[in-house]
């Protein structure tokens, strides 16, 4: 079994929370996630702490700003680059003060280049992806800017080990032509998977730093990830419908995060550790690989992100997580 960059019986979070305060979700994430933290995503502080814009910011010699609701890329740098700028520098001032000292794995996430081809419209209009050289371009550009992210943190916790997780929600979408045009009555052309893979590779061989992919849409394309040098993938597991790639991607040593905790309250229940530990037992005990490979092989995570839950919910919600991963790690 290959060595993994976190913990036995480690949990963590997929990225988004709910609030403005960027101080106290770092200090619910380190708190309830000591085993494995991630650099939280405040959407709601509105352009430029959405999933686009913060990982568009990210580009180098591409500046991006909005135009009628969308981000584009543009001529020369401007306002709205500056504020997504500012809102990942006060994210990472905060880090470096209330992580001091940490000697653990710390995970940071941003878009990978197949949601941002989909996403990204052209100055000429249309998305990226509509134009291959604009998708290499792009590719190269986000792979160069998140290596000098990851060295910027790497820098500022100098103890810590650096986990780069790459969110590809419109990756299936990407590859079986469903992404559609301006016009919504035709879409663009479908990507092949060695091509899809090929630029995950690219950004995952610039960073210096291990890679997981997150997918937490329907029809999770299971080789693509397997071929794009990540070392894990991260999925919500109530959409898992078909179980024999998961076992594929175990025994090519692939890591799972399973999100196994739903991001709504069920009911007026309390999020629990035993029954997200029992979600993850039962899929592992399906596949039918040894019970010791378990904690070292899967990380325990929400179905998604929580930017829509409640903040009590949240912190009840990671605490679970955490605990179930050690439940997990102590049978």
């Amino acid at each position: 079994m290959p060595e993994f960059p976190w913990p036995a019986g480690a949990a963590t979070g997929i990225g988004s929370l709910p609030g403005t305060d960027v101080a106290e979700a770092q200090r619910i994430v380190l708190g309830e996630l000591p085993d494995l933290p991630h650099l939280p995503e405040l959407p709601e502080r509105g352009p430029g702490a959405d999933i686009i814009g913060r990982s568009a910011g990210f580009l180098v010699e591409l500046p991006v700003q909005l135009y009628a609701g969308r981000w584009q890329i543009a001529a020369r740098p401007g306002q709205d680059l500056r504020r997504t700028a500012d809102l990942l520098e006060r994210d990472l001032d905060q880090l470096t003060e209330q992580a001091d000292g940490f000697t653990g794995t710390v995970k940071i996430q941003a878009a990978g280049p197949w949601t941002l081809a989909a996403s990204l419209d052209l100055p000429i209009g249309g998305r990226m992806l509509r134009d291959p050289g604009a998708v290499r371009d792009l590719t190269d550009s986000l792979a160069e800017g998140l290596r000098r992210h990851v060295a910027d943190v790497r820098k500022r916790l100098p103890g810590a080990t650096v986990l780069l997780q790459l969110d590809e929600p419109s990756l299936p979408a990407v590859l079986a032509g469903h992404v559609a045009t301006e016009s919504g009555l035709s879409a663009y052309r479908a990507v092949d998977g060695p091509d899809a893979a090929t630029g995950l590779r690219t950004v995952a061989a610039a960073v210096d730093a291990p890679v997981v992919v997150h997918c937490c849409a329907p029809d999770l394309p299971w080789p693509v990830i397997r071929d794009s040098s990540a070392v894990a993938v991260a999925f919500d597991l109530s959409l898992l419908k078909d179980l024999d790639p998961v076992g594929e991607a175990i025994e090519a040593g692939l890591g799972l995060f399973v999100g196994a905790a739903p991001t709504r309250p069920v009911g007026d229940r309390r999020p629990e550790s035993k029954q997200i530990a029992e979600r993850v037992q039962k899929l592992w005990g399906r596949l039918g690989f040894p019970a010791a490979q378990l904690p070292r092989q899967v990380v325990v995570t929400p179905a998604c992100g929580l930017a829509g839950a409640t903040p009590g919910y949240v912190r009840a919600l990671l605490k679970a997580c955490q605990e179930a991963g050690r439940r997990i790690s102590e049978v």
